[in-house]
């Protein structure tokens, strides 16, 4: 079984990234964004409020994040993502929406769990498509793995939930696996559930279901 401080999930690529993005990037950082650090957050001082608070494990182009902190106003969110272009964009979309609801962290997840996080502090986890992985000798950079679960519910509160999503079927099957046997976590139904109105579809998974895909949900709470 991996430990903790292996797992990498991502692989940092270049990647083009538009002059839109660019200048969002460049400009609403220091505005929307939290530098990593080794001291942990307060995050009610962060937000200025005492209100749930849920972190997004890789929120992508951040067309599902932005969407669900502007439709849960009475929530707090805080996005992790590495890629710079996907950070752009979604800070264009914090400004266009006129967000306060919603900071970014770009970094490794597993640091910023260890050491910029309290302990149950978090009210609920989005995990949204991580990367499939697809060849099976990639399997091990999956990032639902056994010893990254039980960090994550270190960082949930009680009745917190995990909420993983995910289009390829065997993956989904192990994520199953994974969270059924975590002793603190308890799924919320037998196996799947149907997508909760709050997960917006994204374009990506509309075009996939029109091409006849499945998506998979899984909703655990911590014990």
């Amino acid at each position: 079984m991996s430990s903790v401080s292996s797992i990498r999930s991502y692989v940092l690529r270049q990647g083009r990234i538009s002059n839109a993005q660019r200048n969002a990037y460049e400009t609403l950082l220091p505005e929307f964004g939290i530098p990593f650090s080794t001291k942990q957050l307060n995050l009610e001082k962060v937000f200025g409020r005492s209100t749930p608070k849920i972190l997004e494990i890789g929120s992508g182009m951040g067309e599902a994040t932005a969407t669900i902190a502007q439709q849960h106003p009475q929530n707090d969110y805080v996005a992790l993502e590495v890629h710079t272009p996907g950070i752009g964009s979604l800070l264009s979309q914090i400004k266009i929406l006129e967000l306060t609801n919603l900071r970014i962290i770009q970094h490794d997840a597993v640091e910023v769990l260890q050491h910029m996080l309290p302990a149950e502090s978090l009210d609920g986890i989005h995990i949204f498509f991580p990367d499939p992985w697809p060849k099976a000798r990639h399997h091990k950079r999956r990032l639902i793995q056994p010893a990254f679960v039980s960090l994550l519910c270190k960082y949930l509160k009680s009745g917190g939930y995990i909420h993983v999503a995910t289009d390829w079927k065997d993956y989904a099957e192990q994520i199953l696996f994974v969270l059924n046997n975590e002793v603190f976590l308890t799924n919320t139904t037998t196996d799947f559930v149907v997508r909760p109105q709050y997960r917006p579809l994204t374009k990506f998974e509309q075009r996939g279901l029109r091409l006849g895909h499945s998506v998979w949900d899984l909703i655990f709470t911590r014990k």
